[in-house]
């Protein structure tokens, strides 16, 4: 089904591949009449092409990237837009999409999710950008429809931006790296290594993208193969593909925890780009004749079989097949997981939901930018024709990517063959994919066409002993096990014709809602505040020295950023720094707010000129025994701040709020054993916090130590890359190192200034 190569290889005119084995140039000069240099290869690659052509430092190796457009969604644009404010933003510099598929329900907080909204709209008339209403499309289902290009570069500052089935190299990124874009500023990274997916035969009827997707994702994940890497999509089986499904596959790449992705391209993406009326951005993509690639996927679509990914994470993969043949065994392994992931803190139990030797689910969901694509929910609907979902406890709920998509499935009559089954079909939200929609019964059981299953990512609340979990599938096999009335049922054991639809898109639909600017900005006029959007608090330039007090300890293999800041109804309050990081940590550490203002208070006071001492006592001491080894050492010359560990934090979504929060209330710094993703550890670094690795497994600190670093700002200055810091303990200070990892010299002065708003106000 799916094989991951040891070595790099080379790819052969798109078709055929040689592995490095140590006769690979024999074996390429035998085949094409020359020996090709892995380095001269390397720029082959599609990959390699795109990222040259919007590269602006000269240097292949540091890469400065300027992208095309960018995008944004109602979570994220407000803070994005307020940091550019703060920097000196006049005009959007491209095109900038403004889309509000998340705080789409006015639900919690009165009118704040409402005031964001209006926002947007008038930073769109000032800036020259576009705003798309609620409930018109969600953020990457517009960027298809309506943005990307072949060839081209989409930055956005949501985890899932993935355009590369369409033959646009697209990032997700936290909101700084696209103020920089805003301010002319470029995205600076090294050369990333670039992995083939090399695709062979067709999927089966019945098995979904989402099927294919999680299979690679359970291949990929835990062992890293592809992090902080490009996927690039090759092989003849591409062509045997749609090009939603294609959308379908390419969307869950974030989960595997790679850079970016991009695909080759052929009629059936020229055909995708025709309907939409945009034929003029359509290009051809394939690799050179000879490509190399740093590794290699090898996916045969014919051997994939109908998937699930079990809670709690998308990489906790079974075949369908695999589950219900083994299923008490596999639910109570999952059981035991969940004891790292919930901490213990509710009893968590599926095993209560085989009725009659079958897996009973009381949900389904095929929504958003990974479900709710227009052949995902027709193959649903042909399943589901003339069947009824019952009236027990299961429930299914349909949301379409876009309303284009809603119309159509309206005037081709799938619409009304799913509402006749008892399944209820809703506008376009992102809701259900976050956990501010569709939240299952407590204790209940979810199947989801979206993209994460994290704890809490349904909706439930573990602080309040809420939990209901989700499980994540392909629509079709969702929509079968909807026909059997909540029993899990795979796709692929129904007898099955699908009609297939052609689509036809209504681009009077955005006509006739979104606002377009057409990158004319209108300097008079006023943006409009709502009452819960405030500007960043200001911020200091990084101190001499360092005291650092540890303020929550996470010792799970990986910490998602749901569980850093919790998404859900608290996403309402993301134009308000201050009020959302009331919520920082609240569902894995409720005490790390508490502790960690104690520690900011003590730095305000210093701040003013007073005694740290006087509302944190235990800073006495601390000082007393620093000063012994470090007599220079005052409260003019040593900022105090807290920190975190955790293992490997910051898996999942873009959202800088994850690192913010943190920095709002006084942190200072993360220390971990690695970074989960490359966005995380830059939102750290864009909002001045020092981005630590202790790489041993016994921690030299523990929860309420304090650790003390010395002249930081000379270690920041001189590119060190091992910081010397010390454990302050009653009896002396304990010397331990930590590492910085790579800094660009923009990174450093960032850090230096003490966050990416003081870096601009130069």
């Amino acid at each position: 089904m799916i094989k991951l190569s040891n070595t790099g290889a080379y790819l052969l005119n798109g078709a055929e591949v040689v592995e490095c084995n140590g006769e690979e140039q024999a074996a390429l000069a035998a085949k094409t009449g020359s020996s090709v240099s892995k380095k001269e290869a390397a720029k082959n690659t599609m990959a390699y092409k795109i990222l040259e052509s919007h590269n602006t430092s000269r240097n292949m190796d540091k890469l400065m990237i300027k992208f095309d457009k960018l995008t944004s969604h109602d979570i994220t644009f407000v803070g994005i837009i307020q940091t550019a404010r703060a920097s000196g933003l006049e005009k959007f510099p491209i095109p900038y999409v403004l889309t509000n598929c998340h705080n789409s329900l006015c639900a919690v907080g009165g009118t704040i999710n409402e005031d964001d909204h209006m926002f947007g709209l008038s930073c769109a008339k000032k800036y020259g950008g576009v705003y798309v209403p609620p409930h018109q499309a969600v953020i990457h289902q517009y960027a298809r429809e309506m943005l990307a290009g072949g060839g081209k570069m989409i930055l956005g500052s949501d985890s899932h931006t993935r355009y590369g089935a369409l033959g646009t190299m697209a990032m997700g990124e936290g909101g700084p790296e696209l103020v920089k874009q805003l301010l002319e500023q470029t995205y600076d990274i090294n050369m990333p290594e670039v992995v083939a997916i090399y695709m062979t035969g067709e999927p089966a009827k019945g098995v979904g993208p989402q099927d294919v997707a999680l299979a690679i994702i359970g291949a990929v994940f835990a062992n890293g193969y592809v992090k902080n890497k490009v996927m690039e999509f090759v092989g003849p089986g591409v062509s045997s593909l749609s090009a939603d499904f294609r959308i379908g596959v390419d969307v869950m790449t974030t989960e595997t925890t790679c850079l970016s992705s991009i695909w080759r391209t052929d009629e059936k993406i020229r055909e995708f780009y025709e309907i939409h009326g945009r034929s003029e951005d359509y290009r051809e993509l394939n690799p050179g004749e000879v490509a190399y690639y740093d590794g290699m996927v090898y996916v045969d679509l014919s051997k994939i079989k109908p998937m699930i990914a079990m809670p709690f994470h998308p990489s906790n993969t079974y075949t369908i097949e695999e589950l219900n043949a083994n299923l008490v065994d596999i639910l109570h392994d999952v059981e035991k997981k969940a004891l790292v992931s919930l901490d213990g803190k509710v009893d968590y139990k599926l095993t209560d939901k085989v009725r009659d030797g079958k897996l009973y689910v009381e949900q389904g969901i095929i929504a958003g930018c990974a479900g709710g694509g227009f052949e995902n929910i027709c193959d649903a609907a042909d399943i589901l024709k003339g069947r009824s979902i019952g009236s027990d406890e299961f429930t299914l709920s349909v949301y379409p990517a876009s309303t284009p998509i809603y119309v159509e499935l309206a005037r081709n009559g799938k619409l009304a063959d799913l509402l006749a089954t008892g399944a209820i079909v809703k506008t376009a939200f992102c809701g259900p994919c976050f956990g501010a929609g569709d939240t299952p019964a407590n204790n209940a059981f979810s199947i989801r066409h979206s993209t994460r299953n994290f704890p809490n990512r349904e909706g439930s609340k573990l602080q309040n002993g809420q939990i209901s979990s989700v499980a994540l599938m392909d629509a079709r096999s969702i929509a079968a096990t909807a026909a059997n009335k909540g029993f899990l049922t795979a796709a692929t054991e129904l007898d099955m014709e699908y009609t297939s639809p052609k689509y036809y898109f209504d681009k009077s639909i955005y006509e006739n809602r979104v606002f377009d600017s057409k990158g004319v900005a209108d300097a008079s006029v006023e943006i409009k505040f709502g009452p819960n959007i405030k500007d960043w608090p200001e911020m200091i330039a990084l101190t001499e020295n360092l005291v650092l007090k540890v303020v929550s300890e996470i010792h799970d293999p990986v910490t998602t950023t749901d569980e850093l800041i919790p998404s859900g109804e608290t996403s309402s309050y993301r134009s308000n720094p201050l009020g959302l990081a009331e919520f920082a940590l609240s569902r894995k550490d409720p005490d790390y707010v508490k502790r960690a203002k104690e520690v900011q208070a003590a730095e305000k006071a210093r701040e003013a000129g007073t005694c740290p001492a006087e509302v944190l006592p235990e800073f006495e001491a601390v000082m007393d025994i620093i000063k012994k080894e470090f007599s220079e050492v005052n409260r003019e010359n040593i900022g105090i701040g807290s920190t975190i560990y955790a293992v490997k934090p910051g898996d999942g979504s873009a959202r800088e709020q994850a690192a913010s929060c943190q920095k709002v209330l006084g942190g200072w710094a993360n220390i971990s054993k690695e970074y989960a993703t490359k966005r995380y550890r830059s939102n750290l670094i864009n909002w001045g916090m020092l981005p630590f690795i202790y790489e041993e497994e016994e921690l030299p600190f523990k929860n309420g130590d304090y650790i003390f670093v010395p002249e930081i700002v000379k270690a920041v200055k001189e590119k060190s890359m091992e910081i010397e810091a010390y454990v302050v303990k009653k009896e002396g200070l304990e010397k331990f190192m930590l590492k910085m990892g790579e800094l660009t010299d923009d990174e450093r002065d960032i850090i230096l200034k003490g966050c990416l708003i003081n870096y601009n106000k130069r």
